[in-house]
């Protein structure tokens, strides 16, 4: 009886995993005909609404098994069972990877923590997804060096059959051709067997679709994107050549928003991608196709992996401590956890749950390259040994709700995890006056790009601003984000008496949403260097008629063009 009960309950969890697919792959195959009928306010709807599908359809699965197996306290003998049986499902599955995470969110919402263990859930995956592919091969291979550079750069264009013409197809394989002859190796260095290989799935992500692939010339491989717009008049153009192992990387970012991929072996995607991108995990590459849910569990399992074979302590995070968040890392892995304080000192006018929105606001808004997406955790366990004395004095002092002591392990109760970058004013401290003038134009710029995308990031200090390994500048501190549209940006009023301007306090007074970009100046710039190079690229941000207008921009409902390559890299006499 008891394992007919353990069956039924495998089959169930399997059940919802198997509809929680079914619902992603249908939401993610409709971004192409969203993207040739440039809706653009549906692609960013759908790419929300799916984020937020794993763990509604974790709750469903719960709320099932409660109501027909009246499931309460853990059955050991039962639950070991039950996973036996989960397993006995997954050898012939197209994505065992996931459905084991999806059994593991279904468990850990069920149980206590105590029982987190291998005995119980997957802490590690046990089908092997190393050589999985689906019945069609998971990329095409095209033989320049045979058919010719243009009839494979024709052929790979038209075989994706977009619905929606290419306004001049000829001139794109121009341009890529050319482009290509530019960047590959010259013809007496490649290979007999000199091969270009594509993914057949098409990658969307806003207003953009990107074929991906790479060039295998012997033992080497040379990845590339092909970027194609929607001019929403003529059609379809190809926009530029992203080549290399770093160009690809910024399309993969972390500081962007997750991709829309259709495909029945996500595994074999990201087997294709991994060898491309050499400082990408495969926990960020599952993220950036959308599989953020997996991409947590694999990021865990690498930082387990990382605790057992390196023996340096936990630390307070270099940098000028927040008000809001207790930073801490590990020198010898490249990311930072963040926990959020008990209580926020004045300025700060805030609550937990507050704090809490806006990271979710960041999860699901576009993020354009500019701001640090984090994987959040509950009741995350840490060796004690690991925590610098320093560190856990902090956290006792500050997050004392958020920590829990039970023997050798630390227990925070609630984490967010993000990508590591220096804090930009500690990067301008050191600085040359290259590096000065490049990261103050990637400041600005950030500014700029979050305004199109209709993001304020409320608090502009620079040790809010992270650079990271590439030299871009990137947002990461949410507890004073908001809506480009909810702010009202003024203009400084005229000083009823001239004294009053050299006073200590304003002589105006600030309403709740009023912004006055004038001021930026005044907290921003004090070192000349850093004002004149400001002044040169951005003068334009302490102007609140130039914010204005950006507000009427989105009002309007216009998406504005954020390239996720440098814009010189463009096919310019393509464009509309």
């Amino acid at each position: 009886m008891a394992w007919v009960l353990a069956k039924q309950i495998a089959r169930a969890i399997h059940s919802g995993f198997n509809r929680h697919y079914r619902w992603y792959r249908m939401t993610t195959a409709g971004a192409r005909r969203w993207f040739e009928d440039a809706d653009w306010e549906e692609v960013q709807r759908a790419a929300r609404e799916r984020i937020g599908y794993y763990d509604r359809h974790v709750g469903e699965t719960i709320a099932g098994l409660r109501s027909e197996f009246g499931i309460q306290d853990l059955d050991a003998r039962l639950w070991r069972r039950v996973k036996v049986e989960y397993l006995r499902l997954l050898p012939e599955h197209r994505q065992p990877e996931l459905a084991e995470t999806y059994y593991n969110s279904v468990f850990c919402h069920l149980f206590h923590r105590t029982y987190y263990n291998n005995e119980f859930i997957f802490v590690w995956p046990v089908i092997s997804t190393e050589h999985l592919e689906s019945e069609t091969p998971s990329f095409r291979c095209y033989y320049p060096t045979r058919d010719g550079f243009a009839q494979v750069v024709c052929e790979i264009l038209s075989g994706f059959g977009f619905r929606l013409p290419f306004r001049d197809v000829w001139a794109d394989v121009r341009n890529l051709t050319r482009a290509i002859r530019t960047r590959f190796p010259s013809g007496r260095d490649r290979r007999e067997n000199f091969q270009l290989a594509v993914l057949r799935q098409v990658f969307y992500r806003n207003k953009g679709a990107y074929i991906i692939g790479k060039a295998i010339n012997g033992a080497d491989q040379i990845p590339f994107v092909i970027p194609i717009l929607n001019d929403e008049e003529g059609g379809l153009y190809v926009d530029t050549l992203l080549m290399g192992s770093d160009e690809i990387g910024d399309i993969f970012s972390f500081s962007r928003a997750y991709f829309m991929v259709d495909t029945q072996v996500p595994a074999a995607v990201v087997e294709f991608l991994r060898p491309l991108m050499p400082h990408t995990s495969k926990a960020q590459l599952y993220t950036a196709i959308g599989l953020h849910k997996f991409g947590k569990a694999e990021f865990y399992r690498s930082f387990l992996k990382h605790l057992r074979y390196s023996n340096d302590e936990l630390m307070v995070a270099p940098g000028i401590r927040g008000l809001v968040m207790c930073v801490f890392t590990l020198a010898s892995f490249p990311y930072v956890f963040k926990v959020i304080k008990d209580r926020f000192p004045s300025p700060k006018a805030t609550t937990r749950e507050t704090v809490m929105r806006k990271y979710q606001l960041v999860k699901l808004h576009d993020r354009v390259g500019r701001m640090a997406d984090s994987w959040e955790y509950s009741d995350v366990a840490f060796p004690r040994e690991r925590f610098s004395d320093a560190l856990l004095t902090q956290l006792r002092e500050e997050a004392a709700n958020s920590l829990v002591i039970e023997g050798d392990q630390v227990i925070i109760k609630h984490l967010y995890i993000e990508r590591r970058m220096r804090p930009l004013n500690l990067y301008l401290e050191t600085a040359d006056a290259g590096q000065l003038r490049h990261a103050i134009r990637e400041y600005g710029d950030a500014i700029k790009q979050l305004a199109a995308a209709n993001i304020f990031p409320g608090d502009l200090l620079f040790k809010n601003f992270g650079v990271t390994r590439q030299g871009r500048v990137v947002f990461y501190d949410y507890d004073e984000i908001c809506y480009l549209t909810e702010c009202n940006f003024r203009e400084i009023p005229e000083a009823p008496f001239p004294e009053m301007e050299l006073a200590d306090e304003p002589w105006y007074t600030p309403a709740p949403g009023d912004v006055f970009p004038e001021e930026f100046a005044t907290f921003l710039l004090p070192d000349p260097r850093i004002r004149a190079c400001f002044l040169e690229y951005h003068r334009e941000l302490l102007d609140a008629a130039w914010w204005r207008r950006r507000q009427e921009v989105i009002r309007n409902g216009y998406l504005e063009d954020v390239f996720a390559y440098p814009v010189e890299r463009r096919f310019r006499h393509t464009r509309p």
